[in-house]
């Protein structure tokens, strides 16, 4: 039988148990990002619903969603822009503050990173309780974006982070699932 892409992906993730702390099994893409074939898979993947389209930019969540963000920025002919922690980008930026588990923290994006009325894609590594990625899409929207999609190659999708990007009206597209977190 031949392996899916979905296989492929999922043979290419690592599982390191109790990383960060005890209880956690953490799904490092590491490993995928390192073997050519399931790298180049992945962003196919995550490319494929809108070839041909029409996107302005690709941005990306801090550090995983940069090297995806920017490999599917590359296929789709769009710009780039980097969401990040607080304090770390050097020009004038729009901000947002979310919940973390031990309490709340600061993203931002460059003032003039997106224009109104741009198609914009997100992009990061993982969808959890998604938290971080509905923090960016508000981010995006805030600034007047239409944020298209929000695309990440792991779901996990027991911690509901998909239903709180979907009630935001953005589609999700996730890869591969890790039910049972």
């Amino acid at each position: 039988m031949a392996e899916t892409v979905s296989d492929e992906l999922l043979a290419a993730i690592r599982t390191i148990p109790d990383y960060p702390k005890k209880g956690i099994l953490f799904r490092d893409i590491t490993t995928l990002l390192g073997n050519a074939r399931a790298f180049r898979r992945a962003v196919d993947a995550l490319v494929q619903p809108w070839a041909g389209s029409k996107i302005d930019q690709v941005a990306g969540i801090e550090a995983r969603g940069f090297i995806l963000g920017g490999a599917v920025a590359h296929q789709l002919s769009a710009g780039f822009v980097p969401i990040r922690k607080k304090g770390k980008l050097p020009h004038e930026t729009v901000r947002i503050a979310y919940s973390l588990e031990y309490g709340l923290d600061e993203m931002e994006i460059h003032k003039d990173a997106v224009k109104p009325g741009e198609k914009v894609i997100l992009v990061d590594d993982l969808i959890a309780t998604g938290g971080t990625a509905e923090a960016a899409t508000k981010l995006l929207q805030q600034m007047g974006a239409e944020v298209v999609a929000a695309c990440f190659i792991i779901d996990l999708p027991d911690l509901g982070g998909r239903a709180r990007i979907e009630a935001l009206d953005v589609p999700v597209r996730t890869l591969v699932d890790f039910p049972g977190h």
